[in-house]
């Protein structure tokens, strides 16, 4: 029994690790759910932290906590918002689908460390004052995701713009043969193709700030049912006031507790959201595999930076690691949303049972995407280099170039020209001389990749 100590709760007597600064609901929690090992993100427990600070001090302005309490209160949920104890928080994901194993998980750690600091505290009674499980859980929710989004994802996302605008305008006159369904199509410039990819990016930006209104709407306040019994009818926009002082973000009180806390459609909006960005990220990080596959067999328009041997066995053999890490990390995004979203489905009357699941993939897929968005920015596109003599040799061989002729000679003469030079493996300006009457003035005018990149009417 030396390593252990007895504590307490309405169910009765338990053993709890001597050193733990957590108790009884705590370690019935670690008892019952041995499932995963997987526990709820740092950012999450952040958000619990800043949740039971702000409640500490709009209870002290409500006259519902003595001075001392709130202080000893706050400073121990600040200390666990700011990572201090994350070692204290060790129950499953996989739960009490309202995540009040990991509520009582925060107050009694919290308690336990304004104890010891000589303060009268309550778990339930003064750290949880004023609030349920069942309010605290959706709120950390909106909270941890707002937070991780906004100082993370946001931010490597326009990272991740910046570099591909950068190499747009750089690339801005390097043509290169266009491709649709893989196969040879009008020529584009390098930069045309990675404009596309600016734009997803910036679309995906302007979606996630957009759900992330949602997001900043807080349930805090509802407690058990959305009514807000045992609360102040003012602790909700108390709360979202304070938890904006505590984090400079404009969190607002919910106008409908009963929304935010029997449904997940925020969240689930948001990973919506993320995975569209991911399905981006997806075609951006398969269209470098494409360009760079080779060097000799493959379409070699690019070489991406060399960061590791690819293979122990092929020596020299290089891969593109990053651009694999990125579909690795899209199709993730793409799983966890479909959880999200079943999850999102089990709210049944006043309250959705699956709020630490969304909690876990939610932030997962942030800060997943939000890693591997600098790393695809920064060792990926920011350092790729163009072999223009393949590129170029692509174009001259490419007979598509024939459809600038069209309006000149026609659809079925150009159609006879294409055919010919892929049948004899010759470039299309040898064979345009032969099949259409035109001087090699005339075609070069007409079949230059750069001008044709510029849409229109060319040779006018």
């Amino acid at each position: 029994m030396s390593g252990f100590r007895i504590e307490h709760d309405s169910m009765g007597e338990l053993k709890v690790p001597a050193d733990a600064l957590y108790g009884a609901q705590t370690q019935r929690a670690i008892d019952n759910f041995p499932i995963s090992g997987l526990c709820l993100p740092r950012p999450f427990i952040r958000a619990l932290g800043l949740i039971k600070a702000a409640a500490a001090e709009v209870n002290l302005a409500m006259g519902h906590l003595k001075k001392n309490q709130a202080a000893a209160i706050r400073k121990a949920a600040l200390a666990v918002a700011d990572g201090q104890h994350d070692a204290q928080f060790p129950i499953d994901i996989f739960q009490t689908g309202s995540g009040t194993s990991t509520n009582m998980n925060a107050n009694e750690v919290i308690a336990h460390l304004a104890v010891a600091a000589g303060a009268k505290v309550h778990p339930n009674d003064h750290v949880n004052y004023g609030q349920s499980s069942n309010d605290v859980i959706p709120t950390a929710i909106h909270v941890s995701a707002t937070l991780t989004a906004s100082e993370q994802l946001l931010p490597a996302l326009k990272h991740l713009k910046k570099a591909i605008d950068k190499r747009a305008r750089e690339l801005r006159n390097t043509p290169k043969t266009g491709r649709t369904h893989l196969m040879d199509a009008m020529p584009i410039t390098f930069g045309q193709e990675l404009s596309g990819w600016a734009a997803q990016v910036a679309s995906a930006i302007e979606r996630i700030e957009d759900a992330l209104k949602r997001m900043r709407r807080l349930p805090q306040g509802g407690t058990a049912v959305g009514t807000g019994i045992n609360a102040d009818p003012k602790f909700g926009p108390a709360m979202a006031a304070q938890l904006k002082k505590l984090t400079g973000v404009k969190f607002e009180s919910a106008q409908n507790y009963f929304e935010g806390m029997a449904a997940q459609d925020a969240a689930v909006e948001l990973s919506g959201a993320l995975k569209t960005l991911a399905v981006a990220l997806m075609k951006i990080a398969n269209d470098l595999r494409w360009m760079n596959s080779g060097p000799l067999a493959g379409l070699g328009e690019i070489e991406l930076p060399a960061l590791q041997p690819g293979s122990s066995i092929m020596p020299g053999k290089v891969n593109p690691v990053i651009p694999e890490a990125t579909a690795m990390v899209a199709a993730q995004v793409i799983g966890n949303d479909a959880a999200i979203t079943i999850a999102g489905q089990s709210g049944n009357f006043q309250l959705n049972v699956m709020l630490p699941l969304i909690a876990h993939n939610l932030l997962q897929s942030i800060e997943i995407l939000a890693k591997v968005s600098v790393l695809l920015a920064d060792k990926s596109i920011a350092g790729f280099k163009v072999n223009k003599a393949r590129v170029n040799q692509a174009l001259a061989m490419n007979p598509i170039l024939v459809t600038a002729l069209n309006p000149v000679i026609g659809y079925e003469k150009g159609a006879a020209t294409a055919k010919l030079a892929y049948k004899q493996h010759r470039p299309i300006m040898e064979v345009a001389l032969e099949t259409t009457g035109l001087s090699k003035a005339e075609l070069q005018k007409l079949l230059d990749p750069l001008a044709l990149t510029r849409g229109g009417i060319h040779g006018e």
